[in-house]
Order: structure tokens, then sequence, then C-alpha cells
């Protein structure tokens, strides 16, 4: 085997573990994967299966506490146990990353400049004015529009694309052949995610970069990958060519991981439901402020006019990219926040409603936020979490609270006997059905859920939707439900509304909005939805 033909790098017998409470966690057992000269190959799995770790390892980014065997050999050279010097060498020059949640990965207090040319200056030795013409090079290749006045900007001041494309153009500042790319769009609007996909894949297509990954999302594996490997419990339990394993795949993990999505339709709404929530024109509009005096010189329209009517056991998705104002119309209808324009709550208009008054909707009207983990405080146990609202609206005659807790817990999915641990001691999937179990236990009729799937694994959002449809089955519940995931509006939605930049630009019947989008906004989000990387539809 020539030099050209052996693998970039190579990953026999991989084994990792962690020492924790005085025993040995083995976090991958026996791994074995390489990955060729210009190929893309792909580790997918659930959350816990290894994906990550083996991919830290690469390079030992473990940290002292990790327990490495086997061999990671990177261009034929042995990197388990390699010297600092040498794993200097290679990271950020020979093997780049991009990680998840790049708010995270870049510094917030500075400029995009100043991170990006720290890196050039410690691999190349790039300065000053040579330095600042490399950054705006990259920046422009990855599609940062008129980067020159973008230097000087933070990463707060960036969308979430944005900062991923200046994640990438970090990784890429050194010349990498290797580019690792663990869940680089987990967090992104649909149409967003499809614009790094193809980003990626024009980069590893014109530099000639070799790419590992990383991703539980497997529509998003079809688009990308020449080899994928299937990760369970620390294991690979299957790999090949991207094709031959989608099309056939053999193990009962990989199928069940392929069949994971969520399925079938809403159950129609009963004729003359009662309407339960109705906006007419609604608006949220903020002011911009400018001068000594702070005069208004005009207004963001967050909202802009949107006419809402959701019924009992009804659920209204609410569709587009970010700041297109999903969330705040969602916060407005709860009155969270101020807005123009009524809002009727049962027929009554609950706009001008005072704080005292608005105590008796907030029983009514729960909401569960895209984040579980940020939402639940990290000092109380579950028990106290769930019982929190009660504490607030009273508990009923004659149930006592935890008798109330035990009860939701075991309609959620949750073993009750967990109620006195803390939210760190449960997976992702458990936090949100605490999450959900918080809003249940005051019985409400309405529930704006915000993204609540988006950060979770496929199989685990499968269960979600399916614990969702049940309990507004059984309560009659109004959902407004807000998610960049059009496979999961899919199957929940009776009506959908897509926005964009503040205004409705389309509203109707979910099958209408799917099969016959009336705008090209919508048609384009369909389309970074359901195609693969050859732009042919996909289930």
């Amino acid at each position: 085997m020539t030099e050209d033909d052996a693998p970039l790098l190579d990953v026999r017998d991989l084994r990792i573990g962690f020492h924790q409470d005085g025993r040995r966690i083995e976090a991958v057992r026996g791994v074995s994967f390489s990955v060729p000269r210009g190929q893309t190959v792909a580790l997918v799995g659930e959350s816990g299966s290894g994906k990550s770790v083996t991919a830290l390892s690469t390079v030992q980014l473990l940290g002292d506490s990790a327990e490495l065997s086997g061999s990671v050999t990177w261009r034929g050279q042995q990197m388990l146990g390699a010297s600092e010097a040498r794993l200097r060498q290679v990271r950020g020059n020979d093997i780049s990353f991009i990680f998840q949640e790049p708010m995270t990965s870049l510094n917030p207090l500075h400029t995009l400049e100043r991170q990006l040319s720290e890196s050039l200056a410690l691999h190349q030795g790039l300065r000053g004015a040579a330095a600042r013409a490399r950054i705006i090079e990259l920046l422009t290749r990855v599609g940062i529009r008129e980067p020159e006045s973008r230097l000087q900007d933070y990463p707060h001041q960036l969308s979430g694309g944005q900062r991923q494309r200046v994640m990438i153009a970090m990784a890429l500042a050194n010349g990498p052949e290797l580019l690792i790319a663990d869940e680089p769009t987990t967090a992104l609007d649909v149409t967003i995610q499809a614009q790094i996909m193809d980003l990626l894949a024009e980069l590893k297509r014109d530099e000639g970069l070799s790419m590992l990954f990383i991703s539980h999302d497997l529509g998003l594996v079809r688009r990308i990958a020449d080899w994928v490997c299937v990760m369970k419990d620390g294991e690979i339990v299957e790999q090949g060519p991207a094709e031959q394993l989608f099309a056939d795949p053999q193990h009962p993990y990989t199928r069940k991981l392929l069949a994971a999505e969520p399925k079938g339709q809403a159950r129609p709404v009963p004729d003359g439901a009662e309407v339960l929530v109705e906006t007419r024109d609604l608006k949220v509009w903020f002011p911009i402020k400018r001068g000594f005096l702070r005069r208004v010189v005009g207004h963001i329209k967050a909202v802009n006019g949107a006419s809402v009517v959701v019924r009992q056991g009804e659920t209204l998705g609410i569709v587009g990219e970010s700041g297109s104002g999903k969330t705040t119309l969602a916060l407005a209808i709860m009155r969270l926040i101020e807005s123009d324009g009524p809002i009727l709550y049962l027929g009554q208009d609950i706009g001008g409603w005072k704080a005292r008054q608005l105590r008796r909707l907030r029983r009514d009207m729960q909401i569960v936020f895209q984040d579980p983990f940020g939402s639940l405080s990290p000092r109380m146990t579950i028990e106290q979490i769930i019982a929190e609202g009660l504490g607030v609206h009273g508990v009923e005659p004659g149930r006592n609270r935890r008798e109330m807790v035990a009860e939701i817990m075991a309609e959620v999915g949750l073993d009750p006997a967990m109620m006195h641990r803390y939210p760190h001691e449960f997976s992702g999937g458990q936090r949100q059905r605490i999450a959900i179990a918080r809003a249940m236990i005051l019985r409400p009729r309405v529930v704006v859920l915000d993204e609540p799937t988006s950060a979770l694994d496929m199989t685990v959002q499968v269960q979600i939707v399916d614990l969702l449809r049940g309990l507004q089955e059984r309560y009659g519940l109004a959902f407004l439900f807000i998610s960049h995931d059009l496979r999961v509006i899919r199957a929940m939605a009776h009506q959908i509304m897509v926005m964009r930049a503040g205004e409705v630009v389309e509203q109707g019947s979910t099958a209408q909005v799917f099969d016959a989008p009336a705008t090209d906004y919508t048609a384009a989000l369909m389309r970074a939805a359901f195609q693969d990387r050859a732009g042919q539809p996909v289930p």
C-alpha cells in the first residue's frame, strides 16, 4: 500500500475508560475504523454511545482522567502516548474540530478578528496586516458577507448560523487535512442546517478535506457521508458504505435508528371544538433608541400583524428561521411580554389584565422550553421542581403534593421512586419529561412547546412526540408547537403558521402547507428538510 492509499486516520481496538466513584466506566470498547483521504466517515448513534469521546481521543483531548488503549495512528504515526510537542503540531494544523455549540466554543469577550488571529499567530506566525488579510479570506470562504465590517463584532452579535460559519473558518485557518465536525448543526434552523451541510460538502470537494462527521441525525448523515459507523454503548455495531447501509441495514439497532422518525399525523379536532386562544393582528415592536436623549428612531418589528386561532385539542405548529418571531409571538400570547392587538382567552380579551388577574391565567397556560437542563434548577430535587407550581396555585382539595407528583411522573413515563434525585442524574429525554410533568401537574388547557425536541436524539424525539400526542388526546390540550424540525411539525400539527422576519408568510392546514406550499420561502424550507445531498426527496 502506498502512502496515498493509506488512511489518514486509523483507529484500531480503541478502548476508553473513566474512573468515577471508585469504579471504572468503560465509555468506548474495542472501536475500529479508518478515515481515507478525501472521504467523509460518519459516527452515528444516540447520546452516550461514545461518538464524541472517540473523536476527542484522536488527538488526546480527553484529559488526565481518561485511560486509553489500542491504537490511533495519524498518517502512520501513533498518537496514543505521543509527546505534547507532537500533539500540538497535529492539533489545529493537521486535525481541526468544529464543535456543536459555537456560542460555548467562542470567547464572548473577544472580537472575531482576535479569536481568529490567535490560531494564525500560534501555528503560522501571521500577525498584523497579513493575519487580517487571511481572516478576511477565511470569512469570505465560509460565506460571511462583508467580512471587513464584522471583524470587530463579538459572538453575541452574530446569528447561530454565522457563529457556526466562524467556527468553520477557525477550523480551516491552518489548512487541516482532517476536519472533525461534532454535531455541527444540531441547534440550527433547517435552512441554516442545509447551508452549513452544503458548505462542508463544498469545502471537502474544493480543499480536498477528509471529514469525521458526528451526528445523531441520520438525515444529515445520509446527505454527506461516504462511510457510516453506527455506535451503541461504546461499540460499533455496524459499518459500511453509506448507500448500502441506508438501503439494507443489517443490525437491529441500525434499523431502529432509521425507523426513529415521528410518523403519522395528529388526530382530527372534533367539529365545534371550543376556541381557547385567539389573536387579531397582534404586533410586538421593540423601539430603537438613539442619541443622548434616547429618542425613538424606529422599531424592530419582531411580530407584525399575526392572527391566530387555536381550538381545544388542536396543535398550531409555528415554523420559521431563528429571529422570525416564533417565540416572541408565543410569549406575547401568554402575556409575558408587551404587545398590541387583542389577545382572547375563552373569548375574554386578556391584553389589559393586571398581574393579579393574570395569576389565574397562569395555571391554564404553561410552557415547556427547548433546553430542559437550563430550565430545571440544579439545586432542587425532581419532586420540588414538579411541585413548584402547586405552591403558587394551590393543591387540589383532598390531595397531597407528593401523591400528585408521583401520579404525573408515572403519566409522563418516569419512575416516581426517582423523585428525590436531581436533574443531572437524568438523561436529556428524561429531563424533558420532567419539564413536561412540571407543566402538566397544573392541568393546563394551553401549552406552549418551544423547540421541545431539538436537543434530543431521534429515538427520544419519537418518544416525546408520542407522549405529547397522548396527553393532548386525554386532556384536550391546545398546543402552540414552535420548531424548526419540519418532520416533528408534520407529525404533531393540525394547522401551520410560517413566519419570516416577524411576518406571517403562510398559514393553513398541515396537509395544505406541506403538499402545496404557497410561497417560495415555505417551499425552500421543505426542500432543506426533505432532500438528500443529490437533491432527491427523502422519506
